[in-house]
């Protein structure tokens, strides 16, 4: 049984690698969304990442369709209390923004497609600087005393911002964030390393890192003259026209081959090693790519892989 994470000041224990809920309804359809969240929590994964907007960037989707699937698999599977289901609310095209209206309305949606009575985490998605943070926070506190959260987390926020609702947090005596979903990956480390890093720190706040394997570039599959089919291939391709996305490819090779192991299970372990960070997050399309991102449980880097990693990301 590998050793559950706890998250921030929460009750919530998690798996060290968090599932990624984005594919499910876009590149994966219903069947092998299934067989991923079927192999994922084989492998004692416990912790799923989705958002009401997922993925209503598809023709012919509205939203909610990653919610809806995931919802079928735990009332199919008859295991909702042994999941932490984490969603964000603000971008679906029909609930947009952080209005206390909206969250209570759009959490509703949420309830109700996951088919479940709680949310265990519940992220603010983008924050909407249109909203003052003490109404976002009181809505979110609403729905923690209403027992349909568990926790409430931000993701897509200014240290500014994310430091203001603390505030408001302790002064009030209302819910507080327990967790941060921030951009950060090893070709990505200057949106949260610094400012929202040390403001994670000090309020002791879990971080939960999005592209964690940098769109799939951190899998190694991306090289010069390789094509990669992939809704995604654009986007990760261009890290190899960088000095540092080659840095790290070259680095990342030379660890895995001395530990034995997959690329992107080295990239996330590095990522899953940095101050602050609980469990990275991760998709996979099909089943044969759980076992690279759940292997992150039983892969402790060195001190010297992880200077290696950091310095060729530097």
């Amino acid at each position: 049984m590998t050793s559950l994470r706890k998250l921030g000041s929460s009750d919530l224990q998690v798996f060290p690698l968090a599932l990624g809920g984005n594919v499910f309804g876009w590149t994966a359809d219903e069947a092998q969304s299934f067989a991923v969240l079927d192999a994922y929590a084989a492998a004692g994964g416990n912790f799923i990442d989705t958002a009401d907007v997922y993925s209503a960037w598809v023709p012919g989707n509205e939203g909610g369709e990653s919610e809806t699937i995931i919802g079928k698999w735990l009332a199919a599977r008859g295991n909702r209390s042994d999941i932490v289901v984490a969603t964000k609310v603000g971008s679906h095209p029909a609930y947009k923004g952080l209005s206390a209206t909206t969250i209570k309305a759009a959490a509703e949606e949420s309830l109700r497609r996951l088919g479940t009575d709680h949310i265990d985490l519940y992220y603010t998605h983008y924050d909407d600087e249109t909203v003052p943070v003490e109404e976002i926070i009181s809505a979110l506190d609403r729905l923690v005393k209403d027992g349909k959260v568990r926790a409430i987390a931000a993701s897509n926020i200014s240290p500014e911002r994310l430091q203001a609702s603390l505030d408001f947090s302790e002064r009030e005596g209302l819910a507080r964030y327990v967790a941060l979903q921030p951009h950060y990956n090893l070709v990505s480390r200057d949106t949260y390393e610094g400012e929202l890093q040390e403001t994670a720190a000090r309020a002791g706040l879990a971080a939960v890192p999005y592209f964690a394997l940098a769109s799939g570039f951190l899998t190694g599959k991306y090289r010069p003259g390789v094509s990669v089919e992939s809704a995604r291939a654009e986007k990760a391709g261009r890290h190899l026209e960088s000095e540092r996305g080659q840095n790290v490819l070259a680095a990342l090779d030379r660890v895995a081959k001395e530990r034995d192991a997959e690329i992107a299970t080295v990239a996330l372990a590095w990522l899953a090693a940095q101050p602050t960070v609980a469990a990275p997050i991760a998709s996979a399309r099909t089943v044969e790519q759980v076992p690279a991102l759940v292997d992150v449980a039983g892969l402790q880097l060195t001190e010297q892989e992880l200077a290696e990693l950091t310095g060729a990301s530097a």
